[in-house]
């Protein structure tokens, strides 16, 4: 173990790409050893997964909402060093962040579409949901989404290093980082502070409009109703932060899709005979989501055709250290560099795929032609979207998984239909395959923070690999048990049931198709043609076509808070560059406490409504005045976020 202080903030060029012949060394140095997976570690990992898989699934399933679990639980990390005590904790803080992280992606993955199987299973009694279906389904899609990830490691987190903003990742490894030093912890923890009462004000007592809207007007309601035109901006500070983090290029990029959706494609469909009436919030889930699944369909596409270069040589990989090459190579590497092994990693996607076959033979389908194919569109999907999840983190910090779930639903349903597979065991079939992709490429996205986060650290990837799994296994568990009681005690359908919006959308989905009906392709194939212009453009794909995905109201404050990013860290006349670095750097702490502060007290504000305690001013929320109070609060907070990162402290460097 190193017995020198541990270094308290991250490289100077750990955000930035790498000069020629530059590296990156990270906190912890490559060259040595620390206490990374330990008896403390683990267990601690393992309680914040069950603990937070419990909590995830109760409020996602009753307001809706999945809160991300990797920044809560790498607080709870650094306190508990901090109250015990432990000497060069960051090693072991990054594990459990790690292991406990599952929770989210595993109940994200879970919750988007298995309740649909108790919804349907209301209306069809003869369906039948059992506990284990629920449980390898999340279990094998998340072992299948870490297996899928692994070869991309060194090209999304070590090849890629600088190009990306990686927000989730960065947010929490300020949080992991300034545990370690008080210089840091300051503006983080008075960021985290005050962002986190701004949300928590907002969301639990209404005293100012979180989402501000031209429709709140009555000139804004005309210009909606004629010409389809609408402005509206969420005001969250947590959602301001991630803007700054994201950087204002890629936010450009992801607002000009939100842009010409609501302001371009919205505006023509509403002057089409027939469509005149319709509501603007109406046209862009029936049309415009619909083009934008198509495009980021093909933005996979896209990512796989642009990464064949690394699928290539980590198939190559695989080929040597199966015939025995190879091997000195990887237990000659850098510590911060050394992955599961390819010869165990083929293996174990070869497992996986076969338990997959077998779950979906023996427990799902009962029909072995028809479990093939649920298998091939498992596998193919799965792989396809695996590096467009993982770009979607990379980018703006948010997974299109139910984008993607759902176009795997309807591709699926028609594979079935087309099979032969109608009815009940068609719909079982096609939501727990969707459960199995869903999981897969929720926990692709996820664990691509966690490798990164272990990056700028210098963790060791083949153990946070390899204690991936154990948080999975314990997730998936806790997430099967959690479902089936609240079913049990609440229900999805009917009066005071539990709401399970994305679940619900999913079994609308399913239903029809099943029963023959269509989907709408033409949309999907104009997304898909559009994304393929974009390509040739030279317009970075992904993140265009998750602004037409994406609400406009939580893509316009990224582009404010991109817009404080370009004026915090502007370079003035005669000012040394390291000032101006100085301040984007303490911007980006201002901003992790931000996105900090907004993610726990999202969470107590959830947990407040569930009690019962509603204090919620609905009536006032909604009046004008509360409208213009609350674009006072914007302007107030986006003032405090310039003057504190601007602010010269005699610590800030």
């Amino acid at each position: 173990m190193d017995s020198d202080k541990q270094p308290i903030q991250l490289p100077e060029n750990a955000a930035r790409p790498l000069k020629p012949g530059e590296k990156y060394e990270p906190i912890l140095r490559s060259d040595k050893e620390y206490p990374e997976v330990t008896p403390y570690s683990v267990s601690i990992g393992v309680l914040m997964a069950v603990i937070f898989s419990a909590a995830a699934a109760y409020l996602g399933l009753k307001v809706g909402q999945v809160f991300e679990a990797a920044i809560p639980i790498a607080i709870i990390a650094v306190s508990l060093s901090s109250i015990l005590k432990r000497k060069n904790a960051l090693g072991e803080n990054v594990m459990i962040q790690s292991i406990g992280a599952s929770s989210g992606v595993i109940v994200a993955g879970a919750i988007f579409t298995l309740p649909a199987l108790y919804i349907l299973q209301a209306k069809y009694p003869d369906m039948t949901v059992s506990f284990m279906q629920i449980f390898l389904s999340s279990l094998l899609g998340g072992c299948l989404g870490i297996l899928f990830l692994i070869p991309f490691r060194k090209y999304f987190v070590q090849e890629k290093h600088g190009e990306y903003p990686f927000p989730e990742a960065t947010a929490t490894t300020q949080v992991l980082v300034s545990g370690e030093s008080a210089n840091q912890a300051k503006p983080l923890i008075w960021a985290a502070g005050i962002g986190g009462l701004y949300d928590f004000v907002v969301s639990t007592f209404g005293l100012w409009t979180e989402q501000l809207s031209t429709r709140m007007m009555g000139w804004g309601e005309t210009i909606a109703a004629k010409f389809k035109l609408v402005f509206s901006i969420n005001t969250s500070a947590a959602v301001l932060g991630l803007g700054y983090i994201i950087g204002l290029k890629y936010a450009a990029i992801i607002c000009a899709g939100s842009f010409f959706v609501w302001w371009v494609l919205l505006p023509v469909l509403g002057s089409m005979p027939g469509l005149e009436t319709v509501d603007p919030q109406v046209l862009f889930t029936s049309y415009g989501r619909n083009i934008g699944i198509g495009a980021i369909a093909m933005a996979g596409l896209i990512g796989i055709v642009r990464s064949w270069g690394v699928i290539k040589s980590a198939v190559g990989l695989a080929g040597k250290e199966l015939g025995g090459h190879g091997k000195a190579i990887v237990e000659n590497s850098l510590r911060t560099e050394r992955d599961l092994s390819m010869k165990l990693l083929v293996i174990a996607v070869v497992a996986a795929l076969v338990c997959i076959l077998v779950f979906f033979w023996l427990g799902v389908l009962h029909n072995l032609w028809q479990a093939l194919v649920a298998f091939v569109v498992v596998a193919v999907i799965a792989f396809l979207f695996t590096t467009v999840a993982a770009n979607a983190i990379a980018i703006v910090g948010s997974n299109p998984v139910s984008g993607m779930t759902l176009m795997t639903l309807i591709i699926a349903s028609v594979v079935f239909v087309a099979v032969g597979m109608k009815g009940t065991s068609g719909m079982v079939g096609a939501m727990i395959i969707g459960g199995v992709v869903c999981t897969a490429l929720s926990m692709a996205g996820g664990f691509i923070t966690d490798l990164k986060i272990g990056y700028w650290i210098g963790s060791t990837p083949r153990k946070q690999e390899t204690w991936k799994f154990l948080g999975t296994l314990v997730s998936a568990a806790t997430v099967g048990g959690v479902m089936i009681i609240l079913n049990k005690t609440y229900g999805f359908t009917g009066e005071n049931a539990l709401v399970a919006p994305q679940a619900n959308a999913m079994a609308a989905v399913i239903e029809p198709l099943m029963s023959g009906q269509g989907a709408p392709w033409m949309l999907y194939l104009a997304g898909a043609v559009l994304a393929l212009i974009l390509s040739q453009l030279g317009v970075p794909v992904l993140p265009f076509a998750l602004g037409m995905f994406i609400p406009l109201s939580l893509n316009t404050p990224l582009l404010v808070g991109g817009a404080i990013s370009w004026l915090v860290s502007r370079q003035k006349k005669d000012e040394p560059a390291e000032a101006a670095q100085a301040r984007q750097d303490k911007g980006t702490l201002i901003a992790s406490g931000f996105i900090a502060g907004g993610a726990l007290m999202g969470v107590v504000s959830a947990i407040v409504k569930f009690c019962g305690a509603d204090w919620y001013l609905a009536e006032w929320a909604e009046s004008g005045t509360a409208a213009v109070v609350g674009l006072v609060a914007y302007i107030a907070i986006i003032a405090y976020f310039i003057w504190a990162a601007c602010k010269k402290t005699t610590n800030n460097k």
